[in-house]
């Protein structure tokens, strides 16, 4: 017995749809193109503002660098300026020290030239004039005393000779009477004299003359005439 089969034609053009209505079969489809174009427009605009905030986002950090490499160079260099000005001032202690060192040794080494060269010339003077201290001396006690007073002064044996000399010169210079009576005295040095008369008396003396000089000279010499 033969079984009875039924066949029926499967519809293969049936349409489906998926959201979007499309054409009826055998119709063209048509995309959303305006919607696409309206996307892509904001995407290109999306980027195009990504990349101008980039672009000022690099700006800025260009800018913050910049700012904080001069703050640091300015930091740097004051820093350096200081160090510099410490270092000036270092270096301008130490010079001012060092000349004032040099002037005192300065000062010290000409207060010795000016003494051996007074005593130099106080030799020289001696020795070219042995009286002459002593007629100095005798002018100065002259016109301390009264008129018509009478001096008595003494002299070492060696210096009598050249002092009556500038004696006699120094009466024939004087109006007046000069009451001057000279003794030899070898207890007393050549060049020095003693000069007295009632109520005083002046003492030619070596080492007064040097002692003056040297007060003179003050303190830039030390005992004894050393520095």
């Amino acid at each position: 017995m033969e079984a009875s089969i039924s066949i029926k034609p499967f519809g293969f053009d049936r349409v489906f749809r998926f959201g979007h209505a499309l054409e009826e079969e055998d119709g063209p489809v048509s995309p959303p193109t305006e919607e696409l174009h309206a996307q892509v427009a904001a995407l290109q605009e999306r980027i195009e503002q990504m990349r101008q905030d980039q672009e000022i986002a690099l700006l800025k950090a260009r800018s913050e660098g910049v700012a904080q490499g001069l703050a640091q160079a300015r930091g740097e260099r004051a820093e350096a300026m200081l160090s510099a000005t410490d270092a000036l001032h270092a270096a301008l202690d130490d010079l001012d020290e060092q000349m004032a060192q040099t002037g005192d040794r300065l000062m010290r080494e000409a207060a010795d030239v000016a003494l051996c060269a007074a005593e130099m010339i106080a030799g020289h003077a001696i020795a070219q004039e042995p009286g002459r201290a002593i007629d100095e001396a005798l002018g100065r006690a002259i016109r301390q005393v009264a008129r018509g007073t009478a001096l008595l002064l003494r002299v070492h044996p060696d210096s009598l000779e050249d002092v009556e000399r500038l004696l006699a010169q120094r009466r024939a210079g004087e109006r007046r009477t000069l009451d001057i009576t000279i003794v030899a005295d070898a207890g007393i040095a050549p060049g020095d004299a003693h000069i007295g008369w009632a109520d005083g008396g002046l003492i030619v003396d070596a080492a007064d003359r040097r002692a003056a000089v040297m007060r003179e000279l003050g303190g830039l010499i030390g005992d004894g005439g050393q520095p």
